[in-house]
């Protein structure tokens, strides 16, 4: 049985963010797949829940009148994974979406969960990092919206204010034509498994060069990270063999990988050197490009 002191049930986002501001020690209840974990071991800290599940303004995928596309917190990786929308335009997320936990979790589990649970290795970060998403996030004050890019301040920590919610994801809309992502997950099993190291890659390209490139990791560093000195290799660069080294040796100075019982640190290096031309590479080929 759940130690739980006090539950409320919110009807709206509005009604949401004053319950918590009421009750500040109270936390949101989404999809469920970390909450209900903290109450199974009668974490204190999860005594008083705000349910916000299957709330209707967090739920969705849309395109809005300029083109970019919205994605409501509430929306489950399955709805992501099936969505034509997200296929079309974001087809890195729902390639990402797929490789967390298996079947059942993805019915349940919140996009905006995964991300704002704070955690290097949730398989959602590092792609919504390289597509330089906006969040838009509910408070007391009002609504506000800020770039992926600083959101996540520590390992299991964000940038989300007393009584803030995250509504929302924002992508600006691409028009460049010939644009290409991928994402990849090393774990020591296929499925169920948390990251050793994830990656994710996002280049434009023009004339069998490198416009630019955004590559983003997950447990690389206490936090996802992008990889400026990585980025400014490939900047104007050939689609060569000796660009995506290039690529690779610059990463070395973006991360900051550590030794766990998943993996050595010098592994988690080899394998983040690894992945930025293997990841960087599939990008390349599905911008239509190849690499010589």
């Amino acid at each position: 049985m759940f130690d739980i002191a006090r539950y409320y049930k919110a009807h709206s986002v509005a009604e949401a963010v004053a319950l918590r501001q009421a009750d500040p020690e109270a936390r949101l209840l989404a999809g469920g797949t970390d909450v209900m974990i903290q109450l199974h071991h009668l974490n204190a800290a999860y005594r008083h829940i705000v349910d916000i599940h299957d709330l209707p303004e967090l739920k969705g995928v849309s395109e809005l009148p300029d083109g970019s596309i919205r994605i409501g917190s509430g929306t489950t990786f399955t709805e992501i994974i099936e969505n034509e929308l997200v296929q079309r335009r974001l087809p890195m997320l729902a390639e990402a979406a797929a490789t967390i936990a298996g079947p059942q979790i993805r019915n349940v589990a919140t996009y905006g969960g995964n991300i704002c649970n704070g955690a290097t290795s949730a398989d959602s970060a590092a792609p919504t990092v390289a597509l330089e998403a906006e969040l838009e996030i509910a408070g007391p004050d009002g609504t506000r919206r800020i770039p992926i890019a600083g959101f996540h301040t520590g390992p299991g920590k964000v940038a989300l204010q007393p009584a803030e919610i995250l509504v929302a994801f924002h992508f600006a809309p691409d028009s460049h034509p010939h644009v290409g992502s991928h994402y990849f997950k090393y774990a020591m099993r296929g499925a169920m498994d948390i990251a050793t190291i994830g990656c994710a890659a996002y280049c434009q390209i023009e004339d069998g060069h490198f416009k630019s490139l955004r590559l983003a990791y997950g447990v690389a560093a206490p936090t996802p990270v992008r990889t400026p000195h990585a980025e400014a290799a490939a900047e104007g660069q050939p689609l060569t063999r000796a660009t995506l080294a290039a690529i690779a040796e610059a990463v070395v100075a973006d991360v900051a990988p550590r030794s766990s019982w998943r993996a050595e640190k010098e592994f988690r290096l080899h394998l983040i050197k690894t992945l930025a031309q293997r990841v960087v590479a599939c990008a390349v080929e599905r911008a239509g490009g190849k690499i010589l």
